[in-house]
């Protein structure tokens, strides 16, 4: 977000412990870097490997083609900033390795100038993207369900249980693939 002067104003996380987190990240510049099944493994890979590494459970995902929904309950003192950058990271190392050796011409994609005037590679739009604490037990079915509808509303499927990349199956048929959910921890809608 910028500012009246026209510098970004950082994302606020609030690492409350016993609340839930609704987060959102976008592809750089709103690209569909997530459409192809390589990037959406590496995506699982990383979220995986930083559920384990900082002790989350996971409640909710949907991997979009420009975006990612994510709802998480930290179990421990680990900060949303670390999280994120625990699974952002390696997906940006990997999909960089690869246009690097496989379509050298697509860098341009994903090259951004930075303020100093240094050009880097970027997967992720700049910033944390979206972070809301979950405080309600009502709030947290109705961000489950808005991130689950989310490939209906866009026309990618007919019905939510038809998207491969979603933990909507997980919910309806108990289907943990490519990643599990967390149910046990999960408070019951009453």
């Amino acid at each position: 977000m910028k500012t009246a002067k026209g510098y970004r104003k950082q994302i606020q996380h609030y690492d409350i412990p016993g609340q839930a987190h609704y987060l959102t990240f976008t592809c750089f510049r709103n690209q569909a870097f997530l459409s192809k099944d390589r990037t959406r493994h590496w995506f699982i890979e990383s979220l995986e490997k930083a559920r384990s590494k900082h002790d989350f459970d996971l409640w909710g995902w949907v991997i979009m083609p420009e975006h990612v929904h994510l709802m998480i309950l930290p179990k421990t003192e680990s900060s949303i900033s670390k999280i994120l950058a625990s699974i952002k990271i390696p997906v940006s190392r990997l999909a960089c390795s690869w246009l690097k050796k496989n379509s050298p011409n697509s860098l341009s994609q994903i090259t951004d100038k930075q303020p100093s005037g240094n050009y880097i590679y970027r997967f992720w739009q700049r910033g944390g993207g979206y972070d809301r604490n979950i405080s309600s037990v009502q709030e947290l079915y109705e961000k489950l369900n808005y991130m689950h509808k989310n490939p209906v509303r866009r026309g990618l499927v007919e019905h939510p249980g038809d998207w491969h990349w979603s933990s909507f199956r997980a919910y309806e048929n108990n289907v943990e693939d490519p990643i599990g959910i967390d149910r046990e921890s999960l408070p019951p809608l009453r």
